[in-house]
């Protein structure tokens, strides 16, 4: 029987910004029940939701203080489980995050380790240590958190505990094994809540090297946390030893009945990456290579044949996406000039340089036709299907990723990809719900909603209704077979399912069509596909 996340195309809700039920200005999972039509009409398989745990938010929900209980502010358990019922009865899976790496600062393990002091078995839970210099007054090691600053934080009595994220976020100790038995049950209480699978952040990072001494790094500028290319036996990252956390997930999930499924946020290159989706560890693992892939059609040829041989090593599929809610959207990405600085660009309020909207949309819509075309799984962020532009220009005021103060406001962080989605044309929030939502919605903002797209043809929603529809007539044939004789230069030419031509058309200069019925098209043909588009032709 076929795994059925091996051909998925998931949903990724960010469930603040998705809908707001209770007017607060929120969203919550009342908002997204309420809303599930929206992604069943689409054609997707299922969500994804990101945190809607007990959490203070200092990361957007990734600091989580309860591990079983929805926050307040989102709802009750009670609506979650209406919710899963709900995208059940729509044929909709669900796949919840999971966050292993670190807790909140409120989690009741943490404030317990605080109180308890040095050398207390409720320290062993966390990465607390010693400083360096004369009195402690030095951090342990000279490792940096990626949102900026010190990896460490001192506290009251001296002693210095972990955290790769916010202070506010302290690293777990997974060479405890009480570490391993909480999560073990996290997982088995959301299963049992009936969620199909579970996403599970910065996969890569669980596990530390912890002996005496703790070893520096090579600093590296510019990298996520560090260069691994500079430090090959990296401290905390890509650890070896996690992956037997994943053999042992693997056990729990294949308990329930279908095992539920795994993709992994794993920010390494492909041969590293795929050996987290080995076949007793995790299913899937995130296609971030493709994602930062250039607006090139032999960049994308070269990333979709690693891609695919990479996952074939060890019998799974890619998982192809081109946004999420860390990185800035594709639409605007895909209008900047090559190379662009995007946090630069962000500290600009997207005006240095200004993207070209019209040619970044044209681009999207190519991009998406390429995106879910292709062989395996793939993830769709919310908006995407809008074709929202990022919110380049929030106030300071209005920031609330951790990333802005921790970098000494040289990072304008990830806000501008969260701003919350536009349902209607006009309203006080476009449709979302309340009069003011959390992250400010920019004037116009209703010409993307949903009710605008709805019943144009046109539309980038009606571009992704007709491709996912047409999709699951190929789907779940997992080859692809390049076609020699059209794919050249700036044009991307192959085969999917038999007798479906994809062709993309990277360059400026339209291109002759070959004989075939047109299944769904970026843009308006001629008789040539013009440059920036894509279509499906059934030949």
């Amino acid at each position: 029987m076929q795994q059925w996340w091996r051909d998925a195309v998931l949903y990724q809700v960010y469930p603040r910004s998705f809908a707001d039920a209770d007017g607060d200005g929120t969203g919550d999972i009342a908002g997204i029940t309420a809303r599930l039509g929206h992604v069943a009409d689409l054609g997707a398989d299922g969500i994804w939701l990101s945190p809607f745990y007990t959490s203070p938010w200092a990361d957007g929900g990734y600091d989580v203080a309860d591990f079983r209980d929805v926050d307040p502010r989102l709802g009750t358990l009670e609506d979650f489980d209406a919710m899963v019922a709900a995208a059940h009865a729509l044929g909709l899976r669900v796949m919840v995050d999971i966050v292993p790496n670190h807790t909140s600062e409120e989690h009741p393990w943490f404030r317990e380790a605080l109180e308890a002091g040095p050398g207390s078995p409720e320290r062993e839970l966390y990465v607390f240590r010693d400083g360096r210099g004369s009195d402690g007054e030095l951090p342990p090691t000279n490792w940096r958190s990626t949102f900026g600053g010190p990896a460490w934080t001192r506290v009251a009595d001296g002693q210095w505990y972990l955290h790769m994220f916010a202070p506010e976020q302290p690293d777990l100790n997974w060479d405890d094994p009480r570490v391993r038995e909480e999560f073990r049950g996290i997982l088995r209480f959301w299963s049992g809540r009936g969620v199909d699978g579970f996403r599970i952040d910065v996969a890569y990072a669980l596990v530390k090297d912890l002996r005496e001494p703790l070893r520096d790094l090579v600093l590296v500028e510019g990298g996520r946390f560090e260069d691994i290319a500079a430090n090959p036996d990296h401290p905390f990252l890509d650890r070896p030893e996690v992956h037997e956390v994943y053999r042992d997930w693997r056990r729990v999930l294949a308990e329930f009945d279908p095992p539920r499924a795994t993709v992994g946020e794993v920010w390494l290159p492909g041969e590293r990456r795929v050996l987290y989706t080995r076949p007793d560890e995790l299913d899937q693992a995130f296609n971030f290579d493709f994602l930062r892939t250039s607006w090139d059609a032999d960049a994308y040829r070269g990333v979709i044949d690693s891609s695919i041989a990479d996952a074939g090593q060890v019998g799974t599929v890619p998982t192809w996406v081109i946004g999420n809610h860390d990185v800035v959207r594709p639409v605007s990405v895909l209008g900047l000039p090559p190379g662009t600085d995007q946090k630069a660009w962000l500290l600009s309020d997207g005006r240095d340089p200004e993207p070209d909207l019209e040619l970044g949309t044209r681009r999207a819509r190519a991009l998406a036709l390429l995106e879910l075309s292709l062989p395996g799984s793939a993830y769709v962020y919310q908006g995407e299907e809008l074709g929202l532009p990022e919110v380049a220009d929030l106030p300071a005021r209005a920031l609330e990723d951790p990333r802005w103060v921790r970098s000494g406001h040289t990072d304008k962080g990830r806000d501008g990809c969260r701003v919350p989605l536009p349902w209607t044309r006009e309203g006080a929030s476009y449709g979302f719900g309340g009069d003011t939502p959390w992250l400010p919605q920019p004037r116009g903002w209703g010409r993307w909603s949903v009710r605008a797209q709805n019943d144009d043809p046109g539309s980038v929603l009606s571009l992704y209704r007709r491709a996912l529809a047409h999709r699951r007539e190929f789907s779940s044939d997992e080859t692809l077979s390049w076609d020699d004789t059209l794919n050249r230069g700036p044009v991307l030419a192959y085969w999917r399912g038999g007798d479906v031509l994809v062709l993309v058309n990277t360059g400026e200069e339209a291109v002759e069509l070959p004989p075939g019925r047109v299944l769904v098209a970026s843009a308006e043909l001629d008789g040539r596909l013009p440059g920036n588009a894509a279509v499906w032709l059934r030949r």
